[in-house]
């Protein structure tokens, strides 16, 4: 089947490149430094790309110059950015901007997603879900899952990595004492049938889920990550892997931490390393 370009030369982004000179007066005023750039269009409504970089005029540079975002270099207006004080700081900024404003051409991190994780409940896993319990301060969760289907199907993956039985998961039913088809094929220890019982199967899937465990929020309340880039300070506010936002004194950062916060799921990937292995100075606040 023809490629979409070939079939519709129009959309065939390449051939519609012409280097934006509009743009390259921002870009030669963005520093080489880190923060959260967005490209506008006409009006202004709603912005057309949200990111981020350790570098900004680079980053804007390899945009101005790749064909391949023709559609929306020809869309942009202006550029504006925000410098912030390292890499973890613009992370958490672009993240929450691109939440919050809903730019067109980003495809992830878009909406606020409904999340679930496995929790081991007399032994199997039950899907539990944000909306139900709060994943900052509940202990033995494991994964980060935006959908059901996504949840099973990494169970899938972990039973087949780890030869654990279906029926045992939930995954299938069995009638009582009844062997299931994978252990036939050697594929499950088989706790269906009685060759494993069912405590080494627990500990087999323990053992299993434990790279996938979520790190509980590990402190009492809100704290400060302190970041330094040249002349900027920053104090991002943190709050159960929530980002609140970013201030330069103290005083702001500690009315930051008295906005209520819940589970972000792209908050804990971003914070759970830095936090836990305090790449950044921390204060409590």
């Amino acid at each position: 089947m023809p490629s979409t370009a070939r079939r519709h030369p129009e959309f065939d982004q390449r051939s519609m490149y012409v280097y934006p000179e509009h743009l390259r007066e921002a870009v030669q005023q963005a520093p080489a430094a880190p923060g959260v750039y967005v490209f506008h269009a006409h009006g202004d409504s709603l912005p057309l790309y949200i990111g981020k970089s350790i570098n900004l005029r680079a980053r804007l540079l390899s945009h101005l110059r790749n064909p391949d975002e023709a559609r929306l270099l020809r869309q942009t207006t202006h550029i504006s950015h925000i410098r912030t004080a390292g890499e973890i700081g613009a992370l958490l900024l672009e993240a929450q901007m691109i939440k919050q404003r809903q730019p067109l051409f980003n495809q992830k991190l878009r909406r606020n997603r409904q999340l679930c994780a496995w929790k081991l409940v007399d032994g199997s896993p039950e899907l539990v879900y944000s909306r139900d319990i709060d994943f900052a301060t509940t202990q033995d969760l494991y994964g980060l899952y935006s959908s059901r289907t996504s949840a099973i199907a990494a169970l899938h993956e972990l039973a087949d990595a780890h030869n654990l039985c279906h029926g045992a998961l939930g995954l299938e039913k069995l009638p009582k004492g009844k062997a299931c088809f994978r252990s036939m094929l050697k594929r499950c220890h088989g706790v269906c049938c009685g060759k494993e019982s069912a405590d080494e199967h627990v500990q087999r899937l323990q053992a299993a889920l434990h790279g996938l465990r979520i790190a509980t929020w590990p402190y009492p309340g809100a704290i400060g990550l302190q970041e330094k880039f040249d002349e900027l300070k920053q104090i991002h506010v943190v709050h159960n892997w929530c980002y609140l936002g970013s201030s330069t004194t103290l005083a702001q950062a500690r009315k930051l931490a008295k906005v209520a916060s819940g589970f972000d799921a792209d908050g804990y990937k971003i914070l759970c390393g830095p936090i836990l292995t305090q790449e950044l100075p921390i204060v409590q606040l």
